[in-house]
Parts: C-alpha cells; structure tokens; sequence
C-alpha cells in the first residue's frame, strides 16, 4: 500500500492498518531472535540439551550446543594443583598437553535422558606433556643449603641449613597424564626427593677463632662463653694467613717433616717424642702448611714466632684436640 493510498483511508481503516503491520513486525523479530543461541523458546527455539543431563561432570542441561561446548571447555580449563610439602603450583590442561574431545560428548548429551551423564574423553599430546613437565619440574627442584657460620665481631653466628626437594619429570608427567584424563582438578602429589645438606648447624656448634695481634684462641662450644688459651703466631716473614678455614686433619704424636722451605733446607724428619716441633697434637687446617699444634717452646706463646703454624703449650693442644673434629670452622683474625 502506498503512503497516498493510506492518507486517503478513512481514520478507523488507517488505525487498523497500523496495528496489522505493527503485528507483523513483532511476530518476524520474535522468529529472528529464536534462531540465535539462548533464544526465547517456543516452536522455533535451537535444540537443548535435556535436563540435569552432565558432560565430564560439568552440567549442561537446558544448554545449546553452543554453550555446552563453552561451558565444558571453561571446566576443562581450570588449572591442576600440584602440591609439594612447602609449594603448590597449578599446571594449564591446555599447556600440558589436554586435549578435550568436546564436540562428540555434546552431540552424546543431546542423546541422553535427563539426568544423563556423558563421559568426556581426552587426548593427551605427549610431547607437550614431557616439555611441561620436565619445565615444572625444574621449577619446583630446590638444591639443599648447607648451614653456614660468620663472625660478628669476635662471637660466631650460625645461619641454619635448609633442606632441598628434588621431582622427577616422569612421575609428574604420569600423574598429570592421569589428572587430565580423570578430570579431576584435586591436588595431586608429586614423588619428590628431600635433599639433605652435606653441613648442618649442630655441626657448627664448635668454632675456633684465632687472634693473630693478640696470639689468642677462642673456643667456642655452645652458647655460653668462650674458653680463652694462648697461642704463638707467624713471624711477620712467615705471617699466619687470614681468613676462613676448617680442620681437615688430626694426628696424634705426629712427625715432623720439614716443609718445602728456604727456613727448613737442610733439616730431617723428626719422629715424635720430647723436643718434636709438633708436640703430641697435630690439627691441620685448610691451607697447605698450617695447622695448630703444640710446641716444647712454651716460651714462644704470646708471641709472633712461628712459621706460620698456630703454636700451643702441649697441654692445651691436647685439651683443644679432644674437643674439635674434623670439618670445625676456624677463624683466624688480624
């Protein structure tokens, strides 16, 4: 009808011309909107899944295909927890190889009765499963540290050790290969390895600190105070080096040997017994050819005197070397 016909309609035919194309309009934008997922339902409406009917374990009853496969691919995506004693962490289903077989567990679920529930099958990619697991498991090994002792003015301060973990790629890749085509997302546990450090603190609980300027020893044992002992040093030709170092050694009525030495050219070893250079008590340390020992020179203690060796009267050297050990830090200071 053309818009002059209609002006030239009586006023009660224009009104009801109107209301049959307004009508017309509604009913077309109705059958549109029936066509698009989550449309209105009627005769028109997209096909839905039936009622309470679960994919994998995720509801999709009342869905479209549409949103079955968006709502099932959201859960499949939820990350895995990996737990370790101290450390969780979460794996991606996708990043570690899943790959959910969606669109034939919809088309199943619109076969099934309401309350139905349809398996979800899930490939796994094994070449991404062992690159993400063999990357987690780098991530989540941690190498054990060993307890350490520093100075703090004169008095030893102790750090503590800590214990490592160690996880294997394969075991992770086998329980993410299951939690992926389980689709649980309960935290799995990983078989790791607990790292042990090689020092631990009770280990450094003696500690030997050696005054160079004042030719005195502490030993520390313990908490409480140190005991006090006298001791000779190296001449300032021969100086007793500085530094950080352990006991590696302990002899008892020890030989001396002379030391590849301008000082020493000429001399012989001496076996042990009264006047031996050594005493009856050898504690070497890390550094070549130093060590604390006692001397039949009881005169030289509390002087710079020796060759560079840590001198004791022998009865303090025997009392010291009953309560050291091999691996005893000792701190010699300026």
């Amino acid at each position: 009808m053309t818009y002059r016909r209609y002006r030239s309609l009586p006023p009660w035919r224009r009104a009801l011309t109107f209301v049959a194309l307004l009508v017309a309009a509604v009913a077309a934008a109705a059958a549109a909107r029936a066509d698009e997922p989550g449309g209105v339902h009627g005769p028109y409406s997209p096909e839905r899944i039936a009622e309470e009917v679960t994919i994998g374990g995720t509801q999709v009853g009342g869905m479209t295909a549409e949103q079955a496969a968006t709502a099932v691919n959201a859960d499949f995506r939820r990350p895995i927890p990996v737990g370790l004693p101290v450390q969780t962490f979460y794996a991606s289903p996708p990043s570690s190889g899943g790959v959910p077989l969606v669109a034939p567990a919809v088309e199943q679920a619109f076969a099934a009765e309401p309350g139905g529930q349809v398996p979800l099958k899930v490939l796994v990619d094994r070449p991404r499963l062992a690159a993400a697991s063999t990357r987690f498991a780098a991530e989540l090994t941690r190498p054990a540290v060993d307890a350490e002792v520093h100075l703090r003015g004169l008095r030893p301060v102790v750090r503590h050790e800590r214990f490592g973990v160690e996880v294997k790629a394969g075991p992770l890749a086998h329980a993410l290969r299951q939690a992926l085509r389980s689709g649980s997302r309960d935290p799995v546990e990983v078989t790791h390895s607990t790292l042990v450090p090689t020092v631990m603190a009770k280990d450094l609980r003696t500690v030997v600190v050696i005054q160079r300027s004042a030719n005195r020893l502490l030993l520390y044992a313990g908490k409480g105070k140190p005991s006090k002992l006298g001791v000779a040093t190296g001449q300032p030709i021969y100086p007793t080096p500085l530094g950080q170092f352990t006991i590696v050694s302990k002899q008892l009525n020890p030989w001396w040997y002379p030391p590849n030495s301008d000082w020493a050219a000429g001399m012989s070893p001496i076996p042990p017994g009264p006047g031996n250079p050594l005493g009856t008590r050898w504690m070497g340390l890390s550094t070549p050819g130093v060590g604390i020992h006692g001397t039949p020179d009881a005169a030289s203690i509390g002087y710079s005197a020796s060759h560079g060796c840590i001198r004791m009267r022998i009865p303090d050297a025997e009392w010291l070397y009953e309560r050291v050990s091999v691996g005893t830090p000792v701190f010699i200071v300026a």
